[in-house]
This record gives C-alpha cells, sequence and structure tokens, in this order.
C-alpha cells in the first residue's frame, strides 16, 4: 500500500490537496490494516486520515530548501525508466479485435 506513497515536497507546483489526501488515505490504510473500515471505525479511520493530512499539509508548507523545484513530468519519466530496468519493458496488450497497422 505504501509504494503509492510518492515524495510530496519540491515540486513545482506544489502538492495539492488532493494528493495530500491521498497520501494521509494511503498511509492510515497502511498503518491500520484496513483498505476500507468497518461501520463500527469508520469515524475514527476518517477522523485519522484528515488529521494526517492536516499534518502532512503544515509539513509541506513549513520545509524549507534551497534546491530548485522538481518538475513532475522529469520525475514521472525517471520513474518510468527505474521500473523499466527493474520489471523490463512494459507490454500493451492489443485487443484480439484489434490490428496492428
Amino acid at each position: 500500500m505504501c509504494r503509492n506513497i510518492k515524495p510530496l515536497f519540491n515540486f513545482e507546483p506544489p502538492a495539492s490537496e488532493e494528493e495530500i489526501q491521498a497520501a494521509a488515505l494511503q498511509f492510515v490504510r497502511k498503518i491500520s490494516g484496513f483498505t476500507a473500515p468497518s461501520k463500527a471505525n469508520e469515524e475514527v479511520f476518517h477522523k485519522a486520515v484528515e488529521e494526517v493530512a492536516a499534518a502532512a499539509g503544515t509539513l509541506l508548507k513549513e520545509l524549507v530548501t534551497h534546491a530548485e523545484p522538481k518538475n513532475r513530468e522529469v520525475e514521472k519519466e525517471r520513474a518510468r525508466i527505474r521500473n523499466e530496468k527493474r520489471f523490463g519493458p512494459r507490454e500493451v496488450p492489443i485487443p484480439e479485435n484489434r490490428t496492428l497497422v
């Protein structure tokens, strides 16, 4: 689950509230062991997600660096290359009713 949490600091544009919320949700899922909480745990689960998101948002706003902001597209391409080295080239399946041109 936590493999989905990506670094959010020092990007241009800065991390969005949605990205921070998604990272908080993944973190709470990981430490609780729940993908989706039961009705009995739903309220405390969602409260934890909100608190983690608030703490992460504060952290990202208050961190300082002298490094140039990272470009999201460049970082995405670097990750793709790392994955290709690790797992091999990604093969895109061709639907049976389609032909290559």
